[in-house]
């Protein structure tokens, strides 16, 4: 299995996404995820991820002020023009850092109606195209209504559909085994039935989120193996939130026989 460090949640000792990119180099990460960098430019994320000399898998798409809550535009009527230009800009950081992968997040709506899929599916039509045209893959990811109360996306059946239906190597499913087990359950069954689609996958204990040998409702030392019978051969990303000192929890590697 291949682990990349998601330092959106990962190595928050400090406070710049900046300096983890060295943290996960340090640590023995060979590549990163993050969500979108705000506040720092395209020059100085390149730099920082270049001089960590480590590989850049996934970028979020620019979704507005995270604090705020603000997960996206990409189910909203009247925000397209808004949606086109964040996925431009995403675009060009993917590629500064050289990730082939964009999670294209979907956004909080309170009041969902047919408008707001039907926006949601042209906007990803739209970024299936572009994508296809810079050689980078859109993923969507099911988020639970539990960790992000009001998140427009938060069923992996609707996701499939709209897999299928925009029929493109360019938009994939992003398989996160926490959103998973809360939304579904039944994880072998799922995990199996969705691989398919699958162009991602992230993991964190539930529910506290911690690492995958913390104590919880997932046996990752099957789930990841399954994963692999499944056919999983990509990046796993580590989206959990440490117990205590990232590097400290990292044990967990090689107490389940991988390394990084």
């Amino acid at each position: 299995m291949k682990f990349c460090a998601n330092l959106s949640f990962m190595f928050t000792e400090t406070s710049s996404i900046l300096e983890r990119y060295a943290l996960a180099k340090e640590a023995g990460f060979k590549a990163v995820e993050t969500g979108f960098p705000f506040g720092n430019t395209l020059d100085q994320v390149k730099q920082a991820k270049e001089q960590a000399g480590i590989e850049q898998v996934l970028i979020n798409l620019k979704t507005g002020d995270v604090t705020k809550g603000q997960l996206g535009v990409t189910a909203v009527p009247g925000k397209e023009n808004e949606f086109k230009e964040n996925l431009n800009i995403t675009i060009d950081y993917a590629k500064a850092v050289g990730a082939k992968k964009v999670h294209i997040m979907a956004g909080k709506l309170e009041n969902v109606c047919s408008k707001n899929w039907e926006i949601y599916e042209d906007n990803l039509k739209y970024a299936a195209n572009m994508l296809k045209t810079e050689g980078l893959m859109g993923v969507i990811e099911p988020i639970n209504s539990h960790s992000v109360p009001n998140y427009f996306l938060n069923d992996f059946n609707k996701a499939v559909e709209i897999i299928k239906r925009i029929d493109s190597d360019h938009l994939k499913l992003q398989l996160d085994i926490f959103h998973l087990q809360h939304i579904c359950g039944d994880l072998s069954y799922n995990i199996k039935n969705l691989m398919p689609y699958v162009g991602h996958v992230q993991i964190a204990q539930v529910p506290s989120r911690n690492e995958p040998n913390s104590d919880g409702e997932i046996n990752y030392k099957y789930i990841l193996n399954h994963l692999e019978r499944c056919g999983y051969s990509d990046w796993i990303g580590l989206e959990y939130k440490p117990a205590g000192n990232t590097k400290d929890g990292l044990k967990w590697i090689k107490e389940f026989g991988y390394a990084l």
